[in-house]
C-alpha cells in the first residue's frame, strides 16, 4: 500500500479528520459478574486491601513495583490517602463481588485525552485474586471503559522486562510486544529494563469478543473453573 503524502510528497500517517480529544476516565463503577472496579476509596478499601495483601507472606508481589510491602494499616492507608488526591494515576479498587471485599488495585496512569493514548498500570493483586477469574474480568472491564466507553486508541501495558509473570499477562490479554526500553529508569536501586506492549483500537472488537465469550457462565465448570482458556477463545476471534 502506498503511505499518505503531504503536499511536498513526503510521506506522512493516515490523515485523522475526525478525530478529537477524548473526555478523562469518569470516576464511576464498572460492574462484573465476578467483580467490581471502582475508584480507591481510602476509608472504605484499605483495611480490606492490607488485610488481603497480608496473605503474600514472603512479599513476593511487590518486587517488581516501586512501593510496598507495608508493615502497618497506618501505613497503607497513608499511601492510599495520597493516592486518592491523584486523577492521574486514578487507582481503582477492584471488588470480589462474592466477598464484596476489596482484594487488589490497577491503574489507569500517563492518560492523554489529546491523542487518545493511557495506560493501565501498578496492578496490585492480593493472592485472593490472583489467576482467579475476577482478576481477568476486571481487565476487560477497565479495557471496555478505554476503547467502548470513551474511544481512546491506544492502551498500553508497561513492565520491568524481568517480570515474567507480568510479561506472560500482558500476551494472555491480547497485548502486543513492542520492544525493550533499555535502562529506562531505576527501581529500589536496581536498574530497570522496561517492555513495553499495547492494545489499538482495531484490534479491540475482536478481542472483546474473546473476553464475552470467555467469561460467559457457560464456560465455568460449577466450582469455577473454567472450561476453554481465554487464549483459545482469542484464537478463534
Amino acid at each position: 500500500m502506498e503511505p499518505h503524502r503531504n503536499a511536498l510528497g513526503q510521506p506522512v500517517g493516515v490523515p485523522l479528520p475526525d478525530w478529537s480529544p477524548r473526555p478523562p476516565p469518569p470516576q464511576t463503577p464498572m460492574s462484573g459478574r465476578f467483580c467490581t472496579v471502582r475508584p480507591l476509596d481510602p476509608a472504605r478499601d484499605a483495611a480490606q486491601l492490607f488485610a488481603a495483601y497480608a496473605d503474600d507472606r514472603d512479599g513476593r508481589m511487590w518486587t517488581y513495583l516501586p512501593r510496598g510491602p507495608y508493615a502497618s494499616l497506618d501505613e497503607y492507608r497513608s499511601w492510599a490517602e495520597a493516592a486518592y488526591r491523584t486523577d492521574d494515576p486514578l487507582v481503582h479498587a477492584i471488588i470480589d463481588n462474592a466477598s464484596g471485599e476489596a482484594v487488589g488495585t490497577a491503574n489507569y496512569m500517563r492518560i492523554e485525552p489529546e491523542v487518545g493514548v493511557i495506560e493501565i498500570g501498578s496492578i496490585t493483586y492480593s493472592p485472593r485474586l490472583q489467576r482467579r477469574p475476577a482478576g481477568t474480568e476486571a481487565m476487560y472491564l477497565m479495557m471496555r471503559r478505554v476503547f467502548d466507553e470513551l474511544g481512546y486508541r491506544r492502551y498500553e501495558w508497561k513492565c520491568n522486562s524481568l517480570n515474567e509473570p507480568s510479561r506472560q499477562a500482558a500476551v494472555r490479554l491480547g497485548f502486543q510486544y513492542e520492544g525493550l526500553f533499555r535502562q529506562a529508569t531505576i527501581t529500589r536501586g536496581h536498574n530497570r529494563d522496561t517492555a513495553w506492549f499495547s492494545i489499538i483500537d482495531s484490534e479491540w472488537p475482536a478481542l472483546r469478543t474473546a473476553f464475552e465469550r470467555w467469561l460467559d457462565p457457560a464456560n465455568f465448570a460449577a466450582g469455577g473453573t473454567q472450561r476453554r482458556a481465554l487464549a483459545a477463545f482469542r484464537a478463534a476471534s
